[in-house]
């Protein structure tokens, strides 16, 4: 494989992967992102519960200034509540489904990544397309791996969203995203890099704030 694959499918003769796996090629992690961390991160449920919370503040100041009690504040801003809360449980439940329905894979030759709620696609990633890998890690205990690829391939932001790394509009790069265990899983795939490029096992460094570079691990020629 020498672009990045993307394959539809409806069957999956092994979790994750839209076919088994050819010959001298075996699984060596798999995974999901964690739902909560995704939700926040990547769907911005905080940024939208602070906005439906300024609206509200707003509006309860201001029916409270027009001479309105308190509970006559209340009852005006019941129909903005209902609406704050149907869209933050939409946000909640598309996080959820996305992190459920993908399914990471680091094998001995590539990084597949499935994922999509309506229409599952799965992207194959071989190991010789990928320039650099960078892990980011959080507070919460989670981070996410990005995958830079080498020119001039490329991926779909959109196809991929929310599973790219964020901003990176003009050069996406696939991501591993809100992952529980993010430094093992980054130390297993620096060393499936590693070990495909012939060379030793690299450490995985964090990179500076997201717009800074990426830690890079040595890829196969």
């Amino acid at each position: 494989m020498s672009r990045p694959v993307y394959l539809k499918h409806e069957s999956e003769p092994i979790r994750g992967l839209p076919g088994a796996l050819p010959e001298g090629e075996h699984i060596l992690w798999q995974g999901s992102p964690a739902w909560w961390p995704l939700a926040l991160r990547a769907y911005r449920l905080r940024a939208v519960a602070v906005y439906f919370a300024v609206l509200w503040l707003i509006g309860f100041y201001a029916e409270v200034r027009d001479g309105g009690t308190v509970r006559e504040a209340m009852i005006a801003l019941v129909p903005l509540t209902i609406l704050a809360l149907v869209a933050l449980g939409l946000i909640l439940g598309l996080a959820v489904l996305a992190a459920r329905l993908a399914v990471y894979t680091i094998t001995n030759r590539r990084v597949v990544v499935r994922c999509g709620v309506a229409l599952p696609v799965t992207v194959n990633l071989p190991f010789a397309l990928i320039a650099s890998a960078g892990l980011k890690r959080f507070a919460d205990g989670t981070g996410d791996i990005a995958l830079r690829l080498m020119q001039p391939h490329r991926v779909s932001y959109l196809l991929l969203w929310p599973h790219v790394r964020p901003w990176h509009w003009r050069d996406p790069e696939p991501s591993l995203r809100a992952l529980r265990q993010a430094a093992e899983v980054a130390a297993i795939l620096a060393r499936a890099l590693a070990q495909a490029a012939g060379q030793p096992v690299p450490a995985m460094a964090d990179p500076a704030p997201a717009a800074g570079p990426l830690g890079a691990a040595p890829v196969p020629a």
